[in-house]
This record gives C-alpha cells, structure tokens and sequence, in this order.
C-alpha cells in the first residue's frame, strides 16, 4: 500500500490530481490509516497509471471514465462507448500514419547528415559551410536534401 507522496512521485502527478481523480470519481475511495491518510493499492495505482496514458494520449476525462466503466464490467451506453473508442482507435491509427510518414522523410536527411558530420575541408563553421555550393560540405542551400528540409518544415507548420 502507498500513500500520496508514494504515488504521486511514482506517476509523476500532482497529489491534487489524485484527490480530484477520487472527487470525480474516476478511482475508488481509497483505504486510509487510522490518521486519515489514503492507500492506494497496487490496483489502485495501475487504474490510475491507465488514466495517465490515456489522458497523454489525448483521451478526454469523460472518455476515460467511458473505458473505465467497460473495464469494470460496467456497460451503461455500450453503443456510445463502442462509437467513442473506436473513433479514438481511428484517430490513434491517423497519428501513427502521419507519424510514420515523417519518419520516412526524415531517414534519407538523417543519412545525408551522417555522410557530412563533419567538414572536414573546410577552416570555417559549419555554419559558414552552409552557405556554400562546395559539396565536401554539410547540407548546402543547393543540395537536394536541404531543399527537401525546408519543404519538409514548411509542411509540419501547416
């Protein structure tokens, strides 16, 4: 059994986030001490490691509480639950697209960084190196790859 401070350290949360968890009722009331102090159990600490991701993620507290309820055998809108989680499965699918798309934009750069780590025939920065047209040097204003880096960024603002 581990107390606040135990707990909190443990899932980098603020105490507070546990008792507004407890007063909303996304965990149980937990046991306390003689003095009034809560335990948590293991349980209770995996319920709310469970609510940490999926709120990192970008579930909202009312989904959570949804998942929550269909996790303890609770199905009180088993039409509402099942649209909402598998609209977030949806939505999870997306990110890991785009995610990976990225990725894949990002190899070829990191390849061409590595060929030009360091530049070697040059006496000034690299910084000064990336203005220049000379192809001992790192990403050049001219090459392809830094053609592609600029595009690429103008494409993640948007």
């Amino acid at each position: 059994m581990l107390q606040v401070g135990e707990v909190s350290r443990k899932l980098g949360l603020n105490p507070q986030t546990l008792y507004f968890y407890e007063r909303i009722g996304l965990i149980p009331s937990p046991l306390r001490t003689e003095a009034g102090y809560r335990l948590f159990s293991q349980e209770d600490v995996d319920r709310l490691a469970f609510i940490t991701q999926t709120k990192a993620m970008g579930l909202s507290l009312d989904d959570i509480r949804e998942i929550l309820a269909a996790k303890d055998g609770k199905f009180p809108a088993c039409q509402a639950v099942h649209d909402s989680l598998l609209k977030k499965a949806r939505m999870i699918e997306e990110t890991i697209q785009q995610l990976q798309i990225l990725h894949d934009e990002l190899l070829p750069l990191i390849d061409h960084c590595r060929q030009h780590i360091e530049c070697q025939d040059c006496p000034n920065s690299q910084e000064s190196c990336a203005d220049t047209d000379d192809p001992r040097h790192g990403f050049h204003q001219s090459c392809s790859a830094w053609q592609g880096r600029t595009e690429m960024s103008s494409e993640i603002k948007q």
